[in-house]
């Protein structure tokens, strides 16, 4: 580890931080339906959605028309997505002359970027049109990440109002996010991207001579703008094979930097908004120190383990850290900085390669996913999954006082307590699950590269990213079979609606309930204490259940390293 590293870690959150009330305060506009200084140029384009759609945005929606709403809408992009995928040969803009994708890969595909996942099981340069990446990729990166910061508002609101049957409009929410938050960023960020060397063009390729006078065929595309909303909307799904490991998507440390504040800063900012919105800033500050508590420890691990090396390397007179799988240009501690950014907020971009980490230092990428979404978590999904957690939270806390349970003015009962641990339930039941049957299936055990606990650990880490909806992997998986893709595609939905719906029906219960004014007895949820009882329970409740699996994938991976065995 050097100065230089943890000065680049110190900066990227004094950053993230000096812009978590900007951001808040945008958010918080948007929630509130408030006019913005957009509003001029983009106000008669949000009408006349309406307008087309026959939406009524100030109707409020009771919860379970919110969820029907959003559901029916994600079904119509993934067969959307799905038949452009299929049709892709028929399709115009298409210069390399590609074919449609199989059954399982494109129904793999369109679930993923449905859902906000973003796995790849393909080479996006090699299987995908520019139409393809467009239409049928690009489009849902804005969707999916409005659809997500749209149901926090939604939650939101339950804590909130009072005594209400509503708990806003998802149309008119997602409509909002997309026009007043996300376009406009993206296309400062696209043309930022562009001006570093970012391709941004409808050109298939071009062909170059390399150093060595050897003609090559480089890939282009439209880049720029898929790249700026990958980011910024925790998608990840990169536009090449590489990721933002790929010069074209990420090509020096100052895009690096941006990339990685872009993945956090909607997250960040939700937190502010949170506590806006429930009349107490410091309730969203007291989200944020615990998010930062798990980041941070997060980061510390990984880059000891990666600045620390091969032992088995060591002994071969190999000095330094572990340089493999990683870029040069960013080094190990940008890219185990990134690594840990990325899977703490579902967004699964990488900047280098997780499967070539250490043992522990790919452990912990794979357990921030486990933890649920909550280690600042995807664009939405990361604060409506912490709020799961402070739910189960209070009512600990309120066992050990002997009171009701109490957060932000609102009584938390047994419905609540029973759908968020619901909520929770579903990631490890479907993680341990799939990874249990793919174990001992022959078509599972198809998929590692490597033997031993390494390939368990690539067969519990594609479940545990899809489940968890991050989309990263460790990439010695082949995945793109038809028994993978259709597994995984089925946790991908499982993994993001099956979490929401509970989330949605605990947003209805709050709103309805009256606002219960703080006592003396009240358990306090703003100071440090509640931050350690938060993070605990995360740990524990979110972490112990996957203890076993790590134990037998990454843990006795790093054990057999020490002692010589590599796989």
């Amino acid at each position: 580890m050097t100065i230089q590293g943890w000065i680049l870690i110190a900066v990227f959150v004094a950053i993230l931080l000096a812009l978590t009330r900007p951001m808040g305060m945008w958010l918080f506009a948007i929630y509130e339906g408030r006019r913005t200084p957009l509003h001029t140029v983009l106000g008669p384009i949000e009408k006349g959605f309406y307008t087309l759609a026959g939406i009524d945005p100030a109707a409020e929606q009771s919860w379970r028309r919110y969820a029907v709403h959003m559901l029916i809408f994600n079904a119509v992009l993934l067969l959307f997505t799905y038949a452009i995928l299929r049709l892709q040969a028929l399709l115009p803009i298409n210069p390399l002359g590609l074919g449609g994708l199989s059954g399982h890969l494109a129904f793999n595909t369109a679930t993923s970027f449905t859902t906000n996942t973003n796995w790849q099981s393909y080479g996006g340069e090699s299987t995908l049109s520019n139409l393809s990446q467009m239409l049928g990729l690009t489009i849902h990166n804005f969707l999916s990440a409005a659809t997500g910061i749209a149901l926090a508002f939604a939650l939101f609101r339950g804590f909130a109002r009072r005594q209400a049957s509503g708990i806003g409009n998802f149309w008119a929410d997602a409509t909002r996010i997309t026009l007043y938050l996300l376009l406009p960023i993206c296309v400062v960020y696209a043309i930022f991207l562009i001006a570093n060397g970012v391709p941004q063009t409808l050109a298939g390729s071009v062909d170059v001579s390399t150093l060595e006078g050897v003609r090559q065929s480089l890939a282009l595309g439209p880049v720029a703008s898929q790249e700026a909303i990958k980011m910024l909307g925790t998608n990840g799904g990169g536009f090449f094979n590489a990721n933002s490991a790929h010069p074209f998507e990420n090509p020096n440390a100052l895009t690096n930097l941006v990339e990685m504040l872009s993945i956090f800063t909607i997250g960040f900012g939700l937190t502010w908004c949170f506590g806006k919105a429930v009349g107490n800033p410091r309730q969203g500050w007291a989200i944020l120190a615990a998010m930062l508590i798990l980041f941070l420890a997060g980061v510390t691990i990984t880059y000891w383990q990666e600045a620390a090396g091969n032992p088995v390397l060591h002994g071969l007179g190999v000095a330094g850290g572990n340089m493999e799988g990683k870029e040069v240009r960013f080094g190990i501690a940008a890219s185990s900085l990134f690594s840990v950014i990325t899977t703490a907020a579902s967004c699964g971009a990488v900047n280098a390669m997780h499967d070539s980490f250490t043992a522990l230092g790919g452990m912990i990428p794979l357990f921030n996913i486990q933890l649920g979404e909550v280690v600042v978590g995807g664009v939405g999904a990361g604060i409506y999954g912490f709020l799961l957690f402070a739910i189960l939270a209070v009512f600990v806390a309120g066992l050990m006082v002997g009171r009701t349970p109490e957060y932000v003015g609102k009584k938390i009962e047994g419905r609540e307590v029973k759908l968020a641990v619901l909520a929770i339930a579903v990631l490890p039941l479907v993680i341990l699950g799939f990874s249990a049957i793919s174990s001992v299936l022959p078509a599972g055990l198809a998929g590692p590269l490597n033997k031993g606990p390494h390939g368990f650990s690539e067969i519990l880490y594609a479940f545990t990213s899809a489940v968890g909806n991050n989309g990263s992997a460790f990439a010695g998986l082949t995945a793109n079979t038809p028994y993978y893709d259709t597994l995984l595609g089925i946790a991908m939905w499982i993994g993001r609606f099956f979490v929401i719906v509970p989330m949605l029906a605990i947003a209805g219960s709050l709103a309805a309930k009256k606002h219960t004014p703080e006592t003396a007895g009240s358990f306090p949820t703003t100071g440090g204490l509640w931050v350690g009882l938060l993070v605990g329970i995360v740990l524990v409740v979110g972490g112990l259940t996957f203890l076993p699996g790590l134990a037998l994938g990454p843990i006795a991976d790093h054990l057999m390293m020490t002692s010589g065995t590599l796989f």
